[in-house]
């Protein structure tokens, strides 16, 4: 019956096209929805009033795989199979960027305009309403696209600590998706990571949902701009993963989350939140994974009464990639797709990604009454809403003129070199050997298995150049002092090939992270490197040694096939013992860590004089590392995770109960770097605290200053961290917890007053009926420099009675730099 509709439909398309085509200008606007004067809801309203079922069901489905047969071998739009894939129509359209699959190098960005432009014009013009598709592209640290500015992983954009910053980051990417004919991103990602084994935490922007909060509506921002219009040069953003991706069970992706209610709400949920009150993100996915034996993609609770119902979510849910039918083929709880795609559409899922699996059986579950058209109605309207908001049915094609010299023009790199500037962290600094004096040295060894790539961790794509640390090195020293190089060590066999250009590198980073197979380089694959390394750096002034991991060494497991999980944080193979060897030739040595995990390294961190955390910086990351190694730019960022001494101390976050931390026998049970910690070649002095507005009661607000001044002798900045704790509460309390931060640019004996305005609705928590409270008591505040590095430290009072917040209200701290 499905089978007979749809080819009679698709018969109907082309006649009605035809037809449409011959209409005069009169007749086409005696339809209402395409009346730009009306509102949006009226034009949905209409449209969806002349929609047949099928054409419905359409609009709640993307393609991606079958995109491949609508594109020739250079990347042109063929209509060879159009009507067969898009004559009903189409909700999306998954990433245009990409090629066909056989093809390694994927469009240009004029080729992805010719293909969206393509695209979008048979959609208008062969299909019987001619609704437009939504282009979307996956943009976690720039657009992962040829030739796109790619910037620091977003575990580096959190050790900014600067949310201006990542707003303006993300204002810059979203233009360049839109310039090329993108619509929507799949990101941010707001998942808080409390498990480093989990290969993705690279993704993530840390562990703690008050930095992620603010780091998450600053990017909802980029991306949208502010108001409830997306302009011409704005995306949809995409909130992912709701909920609880980011602590699975033996930290192995998409595993049960073995939390409470209260837990998910107050850690997991609350980034979510801001960013759909505070930043009116407009698209939401799904997660993987099940907490308390509900899979995501089933849990009507979360996506329909939390998001929606207590939050006011009234944009797109969108289904994490095949999830739907996960629900069949992994988590078991329905034995078909059809079950699996009603239980997705109860739940509150709009649209099935990045194909449609599912959902085309929605047209006969509708028809033979098991699923009400209702549901499918209300999925729908949601869907158009977003593509008239978006301006696609009065502008549906994309300028065609720039797109070249705009997508990674200089402003944009230049843009992507102070972002990864401001992400280095530097971990330890011993006898200040940092930054090094360039004028007294002659020779300086780059050491490392990648030192000589671009190395951009995942979701990333070839940007028109990536600037590898040996590079950086190499031009900041030219006509100085000679720069070396040896690989030292190989982490796995397709890396380590010398005399690459930056392009061949950078594709070889992206090959690592999408193949399956990770090959382990063997002692004969690493026979003389180290040796080499070593007599290298003993006649050298200066060694800087870049250990870490690769793409294959950390990533997204997405299937048993692709992993990338770890149950050991240590440096990989022969790493140590490289650093080791270089240690003991008596050459001043940095450690430079470039990695998509945290690692535990405890014995370099003792041995090593100084180490810096890099992350993967994108591709401004050798120019950024140059530049601070040699004292241009003083480090500013701070760690947005702990990280641990040993695999064996998990879990490691900061603001954990206080019985979690009694002590392990024969170890220590701090932390190798606290959350919050990053070092500078200046020093910061605190003074008291001053508390304004206490006893604070619900509604109120207690402001909480302090003055920090530059004791050293070079400008620099400091990230002032804000933590409170409630002393005593009827349920028991994280130790700490951050609720505010801000960035203080200080001058050599300058001093500025940095002023915390707290909400009382902040400080809240959730009963044992899960209503949020707030409870009289005492806070005791902490302002320092990390989480265990406390400069000051006072109390204020809550009065009054316990209240019924019945949410929470207020979400991000005002922040006040005098």
């Amino acid at each position: 019956m499905m089978i007979r509709r749809a080819q009679i439909l698709s018969m109907m398309t082309l006649i009605g096209a035809s037809l449409i085509g011959a209409a005069s200008a009169s007749a086409a606007d005696d339809l209402a929805y395409k009346d730009s004067s009306l509102s949006v809801d009226a034009r949905v309203k209409d449209l969806l009033g002349r929609m047949t079922l099928e054409e419905k069901v359409a609009q709640l489905q993307a393609v991606w795989a079958a995109r491949q047969d609508l594109e020739m071998t250079d990347g042109a739009f063929t209509d060879a199979k159009a009507s067969a894939i898009l004559g009903l129509g189409v909700g999306q359209i998954a990433r245009p960027a990409e090629n066909k699959e056989q093809i390694t190098t994927n469009k240009t960005p004029e080729q992805t305009v010719a293909f969206v432009n393509d695209a979008q014009r048979w959609l208008l013009e062969n299909t019987r309403l001619g609704i437009p598709a939504i282009f979307h592209e996956e943009a976690l640290h720039g657009h992962a696209a040829r030739d796109a500015t790619s910037f620091p992983q977003a575990i580096g954009l959190a050790s900014t600590w600067n949310p201006a910053l990542i707003e303006q980051m993300y204002t810059v990417t979203a233009a360049e998706v839109r310039r090329r004919g993108g619509q929507q991103a799949l990101t941010p990602i707001l998942d808080v990571a409390r498990d480093p084994r989990w290969g993705r935490i690279e993704e993530t922007m840390g562990e703690d949902p008050y930095l992620i909060a603010e780091m998450g509506v600053a990017a909802v921002r980029g991306f949208q701009g502010e108001g409830d219009v997306i302009g011409k040069d704005r995306v949809i953003a995409t909130l992912k993963h709701l909920a609880g991706h980011g602590e699975p069970s033996g930290g192995m992706n998409i595993a049960p989350t073995p939390v409470g209610e209260r837990t998910l709400r107050e850690i997991f949920l609350f980034p979510f939140e801001a960013a759909v009150k505070l930043a009116g993100a407009r698209s939401v996915m799904a997660s993987y994974n099940e907490i308390d034996g509900v899979p995501s993609h089933a849990n009507g609770k979360l996506l329909n009464d939390i998001l929606r119902g207590e939050w006011g979510f009234d944009g797109v849910l969108v289904s994490d990639y095949y999830a739907i039918t996960e629900l069949m083929t992994r988590h078991q709880i329905v034995a078909t797709k059809a079950e699996a795609a009603v239980a997705a559409l109860q739940a509150g899922v709009d649209m099935e990604l990045p194909d449609g699996d599912t959902y085309p059986a929605l047209v006969d579950l509708v028809e033979q009454g098991k699923v009400d058209e209702s549901l499918i109605d209300t999925a729908v309207a949601r869907v158009l809403h977003e593509k008239f908001m978006l301006g696609l049915f009065e502008t549906p094609y994309v300028d065609t003129n720039g797109v070249a010299e705009f997508i990674g023009n200089d402003e944009h790199k230049a843009l992507a070199q102070t972002v990864a500037e401001q992400a280095i962290v530097l971990l330890k600094n011993d006898g200040e050997l940092l930054p090094i004096d360039a004028a007294q040295l002659q020779s300086v060894a780059v050491i490392g298995p990648h030192a000589d790539e671009g190395m951009l961790g995942g979701y990333s794509d070839v940007p028109r150049h990536t600037v590898s640390i040996l590079e950086g090195v190499e031009r900041y020293l030219e006509g100085k002092a000679e720069v070396t190089f040896a690989r030292g060590t190989r982490l796995t066999i397709d890396a380590g090939k010398a005399g690459v250009d930056s392009a061949a590198a950078n594709t070889r980073s992206k090959e690592r992270w999408n193949s399956d197979d990770i090959v382990l380089a063997t002692a004969k694959d690493k026979r003389g490197l180290m040796d080499e390394a070593v007599k290298l750096a003993a006649g050298s002034d200066l060694a800087l040694v870049v250990v870490g991991g690769n793409e294959q060494t950390s990533r997204e497991g997405w299937a048993e096939s692709h992993l990338g999980d770890r149950t050991d944080l240590q440096l990989l193979g022969d790493q140590r013992e490289l650093v080791e060897k270089v240690l003991a030739t008596g050459t001043p040595t940095v450690v430079l860590l470039q990695n998509g995990r945290p690692l535990a390294i405890p014995v370099l961190a003792e041995k090593a004089p100084a180490i810096m955390e890099l992350w993967y910086l994108g591709q401004e990351a050798g120019h950024a590392v140059a530049r601070t190694v040699f004292g241009d730019v003083n480090p500013s960022g701070k760690l947005p995770v702990t990280i641990a001494r040993s695999v064996g101390q998990l879990p490691v976050y900061y603001n954990h109960k206080k019985t979690a931390k009694r002590g392990y026998a024969f170890s220590d049970s701090s932390p190798l770097y606290p959350f919050g910690h990053g070092l500078s070649y200046t020093d910061f002095e605190y003074g008291d605290i001053a508390v304004k507005g206490s006893p604070v009661k619900a509604g109120g607000s207690v402001t909480l200053s302090v003055k920090v001044s530059n004791t050293g002798k070079r400008a620099g900045t400091e990230v002032v961290q804000l933590y409170l704790h409630d002393k005593i509460a009827t349920l028991t309390r994280p130790v700490q917890e951050l609720k505010g931060f801000a960035r203080v640019e200080l001058k050599p004996g300058e001093s500025r007053t940095v002023s915390f305005q707290v909400a009382a609705n902040q400080l809240g928590f959730y009963d044992q009926e899960l209503q949020y409270i707030l409870e009289p008591g005492v806070f005791e505040v902490m302002i320092g420099s990390s989480s265990a590095d406390i400069r000051a430290r006072s109390e204020f009072a809550v009065a009054g009675q316990t209240t019924v917040i019945g949410e929470q209200k207020a979400y991000l701290t005002n922040v006040v730099v005098n």
